[in-house]
């Protein structure tokens, strides 16, 4: 039975923002203009980054850890990532190439990390401080690039594509990372 305390609500709550992020920009600009369509976009994105934050902390402080909410956050997560980087696609904000680098690093490396769980390494490819990094830049860039406009004198376009530029290059530093951490078991059959 799914576990539905605070925190998963919270965390499923941002699985439900997923489709308003797109869907804001198919909205007729009789309904809201363009500016109008990249302001609400950026402030949905921002605010399923702190639900982000909110879950893991209610999680923590209403002791409401459970094996489903540690599953569901990153997927969560990622689903939140690939759906804005398929909208900033869409509206021609960021590079093909980059967006296939951070969608499929996320494929590869969740697919990993169950590879290693089923021959019991998990702790193996853990989150890494290289893995930070790129989830920074790239949380920090999407809303850059969604809000597109200039903010206090700051090209936001320019310095999302800089940062969705240095995530992507993380990205794949990352997933060379976890790639080496495994290496060792690669032979071992499950």
């Amino acid at each position: 039975m799914i576990p539905l305390n605070a925190p998963n609500l919270v965390t499923f709550s941002r699985i439900l923002l997923i489709p308003v992020i797109i869907a804001i920009y198919y909205l007729p600009d009789s309904w809201l203009s363009a500016d109008g369509k990249n302001v609400t976009a950026t402030a949905v994105f921002i605010f399923a980054g702190i639900t982000d934050w909110l879950d893991g902390y209610l999680a923590r402080r209403l002791n409401q850890m459970s094996a489903f909410g540690a599953f569901l956050d990153p997927v969560a997560d990622k689903l939140i990532v690939v759906a804005a980087l398929l909208a900033l696609l869409y509206l021609n904000r960021v590079d093909v190439i980059v967006a296939l680098i951070i969608v499929g690093r996320e494929i590869a490396i969740s697919a990993l990390r169950e590879w290693m769980a089923k021959v019991g390494q998990a702790a193996s490819v853990a989150v890494a401080f290289i893995g930070k990094l790129k989830t920074v830049a790239q949380m920090v860039a999407i809303p850059l690039l969604l809000f597109h406009e200039q903010l206090l004198g700051l090209d936001c376009q320019w310095l999302g594509t800089v940062l969705i530029n240095i995530a992507a290059v993380l990205t794949v530093v990352s997933m060379l990372y976890y790639l080496r951490k495994a290496l060792p078991y690669a032979s071992v059959r499950s």
